[in-house]
């Protein structure tokens, strides 16, 4: 059992501080049309299809950023934490979705062979070059939207009537980002995060951080309006 059931939900964190300050944006990234969809069983196969593909892509610059993190962390209990999530994304996740597209009928060398779309690309080099250009703290809070994000959205999604029956397609992707499994990873960035701030965070660089997570978060929110149109 978690020792922070409710660290997700909590006000006392950093992550819940830069949501309150971009509460329209991140309501537009949570209540967003392809995410009910997913909850509701609505969302067009095409447009989940075209997501999965696109989340591919998304998962290897994903890794990158956390191989950015190894090195931008300077105390070894950091380094461990964000090596942890690398090594998840690379030996785990990555493995599970490729055999999650396979029954959907995606194939590996397709999600490879696909072009990257440029809502994918804005968002991926965004994070990127803040944790390029920033410390640590700087690339956590451009990582948070997604790593945070898709747990308070998946149990969000798995507390609405029908969400979890047999007859919702989506149902697995539901179960996946509301599952204990998940929620525990998410817990320990949250933690992360507010291990980094207690070094690294001024009342100053505060509003630079807002910033940041409030571009992150519209850029989510383009990263599922290119999923729904099936934009490349």
């Amino acid at each position: 059992m978690s020792r922070d059931p409710d660290l997700i939900d909590s006000a006392d964190t950093l992550f819940a501080r830069l949501r309150a300050r971009c509460e329209d944006d991140w309501a537009a990234y949570c209540e967003h049309a392809f995410v009910q969809g997913l909850g509701d069983g609505s969302l067009p196969e095409a447009a989940f299809r075209h997501y999965l593909i696109q989340d591919y892509r998304f998962l290897v610059h994903f890794s990158r950023a956390w191989a950015l993190s190894v090195y931008k962390s300077d105390r070894l209990d950091e380094m461990r934490a964000a090596s942890r999530v690398l090594s998840a994304i690379l030996d785990h996740e990555m493995g599970l979705h490729v055999q999650y597209c396979a029954r959907w009928g995606i194939g590996l060398e397709e999600m490879e062979r696909a072009p990257e779309a440029r809502a994918n690309m804005a968002y991926t080099r965004y994070v990127l070059e803040r944790g390029v250009a920033g410390d640590a703290l700087d690339l956590q809070v451009a990582l948070a939207p997604c790593t945070i994000g898709y747990a308070v959205i998946g149990r969000r999604l798995a507390a609405l009537p029908g969400a979890l029956d047999a007859a919702n397609p989506y149902r697995d992707w539901v179960e996946m980002y509301s599952g204990e499994a998940y929620l525990e990873s998410v817990r320990e960035t949250v933690r992360l995060v507010d291990r980094l701030a207690e070094r690294r965070l001024t009342p100053a660089r505060f509003e630079d951080l807002v910033e940041t997570f409030r571009q992150a978060t519209r850029l989510e929110v383009a990263f599922w309006d290119m999923g729904l149109g099936c934009e490349s």
